[in-house]
C-alpha cells in the first residue's frame, strides 16, 4: 500500500485529465503524463549524484533502494556518477511516489442482440429452404407482432477500480541548495501494485529527459507481460 495514503497525504501533485478509453486490456500501453521544470541543469559531464528520499517515512526502505536503483541507473545512463555519500555528490536527486486507494468507474457494453428480434416489431420474417420450395417462418416468436420485450437488446453494467498514481523528482545542487530540476509524472491505470506503477512512471520521467521545461507531455511504455493486479 501506498506510503502517500498511509501518511493521510494522497497523491499531493496536480492531477492532469487523462484518457480512461482501454484500461482494461491488459495489453494497453502504460501512458503517464510528465510535467518537468528545469532550471542551470548541467549537461551531463560526470558530475556526481545521489538519490535520496523526499518524504522521510521512505528512507532506508528496502522497496525505496530498489526504485531509487532504477532512478540512479537512468541518471547514469545519462552520464552523471553515482556516489552514495551526498557530502560528496553535487547533485542530490530527491524522489517520491505514491497511489491512491482507488475509485469505482461505472461502464456499460452492448447486451445480447437477437439477429431476428426488433423490440418494437416483433420477430423478424426469415426464408427457408425446404424440399417443397421457398417458405416464410418466423423464428421462435412466443409473442407475435408489436410486443416489446426489454430483455432483449439490454446493456450490460459493470463496475471496476480504477487507480491514480505518481513520482515526484527533484534534483538540487549539493552545493548550494539550488533547485535545478523538479517533474513529476502521473497515470491512471486499473492497478494498484507499486512493483508494476513504479518502473514505469521512472521510465516515462526519463523519457526524452529533461524535455522542455513548462511542458506537459503524454509518455506510452510498453507494458509488462507478466504483470497482474
Amino acid at each position: 500500500m501506498s506510503k502517500l495514503t498511509n501518511l493521510g497525504r494522497a497523491i499531493k501533485w496536480t492531477l492532469v485529465p487523462l484518457a480512461l478509453a482501454g484500461l482494461a486490456a491488459c495489453a494497453s500501453p502504460f501512458r503517464a503524463d510528465v510535467e518537468r521544470f528545469q532550471s542551470a541543469l548541467p549537461v551531463p559531464a560526470g558530475q556526481t549524484f545521489t538519490v535520496v528520499a523526499d518524504d522521510p517515512g521512505l528512507a532506508g526502505g528496502i522497496e525505496f533502494r530498489r526504485y531509487a536503483q532504477l532512478v540512479a541507473d537512468h541518471m547514469a545512463a545519462l552520464g552523471y556518477t553515482p556516489v552514495n555519500d551526498p557530502s560528496n555528490a553535487q547533485m542530490i536527486v530527491r524522489f517520491d511516489y505514491g497511489v491512491d486507494n482507488g475509485r469505482e468507474r461505472v461502464r456499460s457494453a452492448p447486451g445480447f442482440r437477437d439477429p431476428f428480434y426488433s423490440s418494437w416489431y416483433g420477430y423478424r420474417p426469415v426464408l427457408f429452404r425446404t424440399r417443397y420450395g421457398t417458405r416464410v417462418g418466423y423464428v421462435g416468436s412466443p409473442w407475435g407482432w408489436g410486443w416489446n420485450d426489454s430483455f432483449f437488446g439490454r446493456d450490460e453494467v459493470y463496475s471496476y477500480t480504477v487507480y491514480t498514481s505518481g513520482l515526484e523528482m527533484k534534483i538540487d545542487d549539493g552545493r548550494s541548495g539550488q533547485r535545478l530540476f523538479e517533474g513529476n509524472a502521473q497515470a491512471v491505470s486499473t492497478s494498484n501494485r507499486l512493483q508494476y506503477l513504479v518502473p514505469n512512471l521512472v521510465q516515462a520521467m526519463f523519457t526524452g529527459f529533461p524535455g522542455n521545461s513548462g511542458e506537459t507531455v503524454r509518455i506510452s511504455v510498453a507494458p509488462e507481460q507478466s504483470a497482474r493486479r
